[in-house]
């Protein structure tokens, strides 16, 4: 008897050990009260233990029924509409909200998304980092390549374990040629330098991602240039677990590439930038990034309150969906993330973005990784925080007026020798 289908894994059994066996098996049913007239169904592959189990129960009397296995289900048919989903996001306050995606629009979206954004093709090999617990591992590592049959790495780990260059090893034996992972990732693995990265060849790669928060051009340009040797376009993706999908994304080798900008809306998506007044702005402008219109993948309600889903998505600016997100338009038309309007710090009157903040901390080359929250100051209101990892003794304070001005210096830094981050590798304070 074969016990699987590799060649030459093979097992023989004579009839005396066969016999020892079912004695053996007949005496654990006995054990667990198994008697004369119960019925035993048998749930097993075609392998020995199954002849045993039969055997076993006819020995003391029991009735086996053998339960034909692991090959097909019937679907059940769906209205578009129905519920296919429910992920719990926190956004940057409140209680989590039960974020509700149903079964048409989110697939439809998700699959199109990843067959454009990713430019897939039928020899693809794709490896999404994320977790899927987070809305990334949903619509990138599930539903989006399924439904498009692509071959994917499924990872779970660490990227630092054994040693820092664990990506980069997967990458070559699995010959990844789309790789998607965090701007967070890719700034921890930078304080390593090139030469983890170097060590293996990458040759395969095609087109490489960010996702999970706006990634600064520092962290862009060692992704371009390191990992990807200046051939790989990178896709910056923004979205949200209410979007589904890429809202904001190029398109490979059909974008012009910006470091740190989304560039574009992607297909049916319509973005309008909104001063406090819910004015819309036109040309190079900041303000609340906004969406005009639906698209397929946009979340439906807030699972058992859908009261909430209005007033937490719509109130604010009736007749336009409010990420929350603070942007920015160049004067070619590109979007660039700011971060959360709730992260902005008033110091002094002057409204600063903590991720600009952070941006610029993390430019200087002995930077790891930053995060800046806001301090009650009690001249200018509130002042600047920094927690920060870095490599070396350096003055920070400069960095920041430097690239930001004067009104941005820090007034106290902490150093620290890594910062706690959620599931989906965002920094957060504790």
């Amino acid at each position: 008897a074969t016990r699987s289908n590799e060649p030459g894994d093979e097992l023989t059994v004579t009839y005396r050990e066969l016999l020892q066996r079912v004695c053996q098996f007949a005496n654990v049913l006995k054990s667990q009260g198994v008697k004369k007239g119960d019925r035993v169904s048998i749930y097993m592959p075609m392998v020995v233990e199954l002849v045993v189990a039969m055997l076993a129960c006819v020995r003391i009397g029991a009735v086996h029924s053998i339960v034909v296995i692991s090959d097909e289900c019937e679907p059940e048919w769906c209205e578009s509409e129905d519920p296919l989903f429910i992920l719990y996001t926190s956004g940057s306050t409140g209680k989590p909200k039960g974020v509700l995606h149903t079964v048409s629009g989110y697939m439809l979206y998700a699959a199109t998304t990843f067959k454009l954004v990713f430019d897939h093709q039928s020899d693809d090999v794709y490896w999404c980092t994320a977790d899927i617990g987070w809305i990334t591992g949903h619509s990138y590592i599930t539903y989006g390549p399924l439904a498009n049959g692509v071959s994917s790495v499924l990872f779970e780990g660490l990227p630092t374990y054994p040693d820092v260059s664990r990506m980069w090893e997967i990458v070559d034996k699995y010959h990844v040629t789309k790789f998607y992972t965090a701007p967070t990732a890719i700034r921890m693995l930078m304080k390593f330098g090139s030469e983890p990265v170097q060590k293996y060849k990458r040759e395969s790669l095609k087109v490489l991602g960010t996702v999970g928060e706006p990634i600064n051009p520092e962290a862009w340009q060692w992704y371009y240039n390191v990992v990807g040797e200046k051939r790989c376009p990178i896709v910056d993706t923004f979205w949200q677990t209410e979007t589904g999908g890429h809202v904001l994304t190029p398109l490979p080798a059909a974008t012009p590439m910006k470091p740190g900008s989304a560039t574009f809306p992607f297909f049916g998506v319509v973005p309008a930038i909104l001063n406090e007044s819910g004015e819309e702005l036109e040309g190079p402008s900041e303000g609340y990034l906004v969406f005009k219109q639906p698209w397929p993948g946009v979340m439906r309600t807030v699972y058992g309150n859908h009261q909430r889903f209005e007033t937490t998505y719509f109130k604010k600016f009736p007749g336009y969906y409010v990420t929350g997100d603070g942007c920015r338009r160049d004067k070619d038309g590109y979007y660039w993330i700011t971060g959360r309007i709730d992260d902005m710090l008033n110091v002094s009157g002057h409204l600063l973005s903590t991720a600009e903040v952070e941006s610029a901390l993390v430019e200087h080359k002995s930077v790891a990784e930053a995060a800046v929250v806001g301090r009650p100051h009690p001249v200018k209101g509130e002042s600047l925080y920094l927690t920060i990892s870095i490599n070396t003794d350096i003055c920070l304070c400069f960095a920041v007026r430097e690239k930001i001005g004067a009104i941005a210096t820090p007034d106290y830094i902490q150093n620290a020798p890594g910062l706690p981050k959620t599931r989906s590798g965002k920094v957060i304070f504790i």
